[in-house]
């Protein structure tokens, strides 16, 4: 498949006047199409079950190059998948777009492709380590949101707990950073991790919670007794 083909896809799935709603939404400078996300989930799921992995990373590459908003979702969701095998160059260019984030909802879907392969290969959390000493605000917001997973296990071997207390050393080194959004994804990791590992998370906001913003400590703390 081209990228010419691709956007042709894309394009034909836009819906009149939601273009400029969404470049309202969002207030970052870019083409906006106007495709809903069910319909970039469709269009995607149907691109992974005709496209090698070598082919899905060249299309993804190319649509991420577009900067166009749809097409940046459409290759991150084109990545998003929990077994590939040999995915070491889905993981270098997930990695690769990184530093091009600007905006929660490319960021977000980004994330969650990376998330798989994270999981896939926890031994990359060394990279995502690198990301939180960033100047870019985005970078090190992703830190958290990749690392989501290891929030969410009942029963985590030593391996898991020893990641979850890696990234929540990288929270605790966050929550002097007056950034909302920095603020927002220390409070959406420990609130997530409070539903499986209260103890921890009490234990961080007992340390560490009387630096956060008022809205961060409430939403981390928001399913704990």
């Amino acid at each position: 498949m081209t990228l010419d083909e691709a956007l042709a896809d894309l394009r034909a799935r836009i819906e009149p006047g939601r273009a400029e709603g969404a470049a309202a939404y969002h207030k970052v400078e870019r083409e906006y199409l106007g495709v809903t996300n069910p319909a970039i989930n469709e269009i995607t799921t149907g691109w992974r079950r005709t496209l090698t992995v070598d082919e899905r990373v060249t299309l993804a590459d190319a649509l991420w190059r577009t900067d166009i908003y749809e097409a940046r979702l459409a290759a991150a969701k084109l990545l998003t998948q929990a077994r590939i095998k040999g995915d070491d160059p889905v993981w270098a260019l997930i990695v690769s777009w990184v530093p091009d984030f600007d905006s929660w909802a490319i960021a977000d879907h980004v994330c969650m492709a990376g998330q798989k392969r994270l999981v896939a290969d926890p031994t990359r959390v060394d990279t995502v380590e690198g990301w939180t000493t960033s100047d870019h605000m985005w970078t090190r917001r992703a830190a958290l949101v990749i690392t989501l997973p290891w929030t969410k296990q009942n029963h985590p071997k030593p391996e898991d707990l020893a990641i979850r207390d890696r990234v929540l050393g990288w929270a605790a080194t966050y929550v002097d950073d007056r950034e909302w959004f920095i603020q927002k994804a220390v409070a959406w990791w420990l609130r997530d991790l409070s539903k499986h590992d209260p103890d921890r998370t009490r234990a961080f906001l007992d340390a560490h919670g009387d630096r956060m913003k008022a809205f961060a400590r409430k939403e981390a703390g928001k399913y704990l007794a």
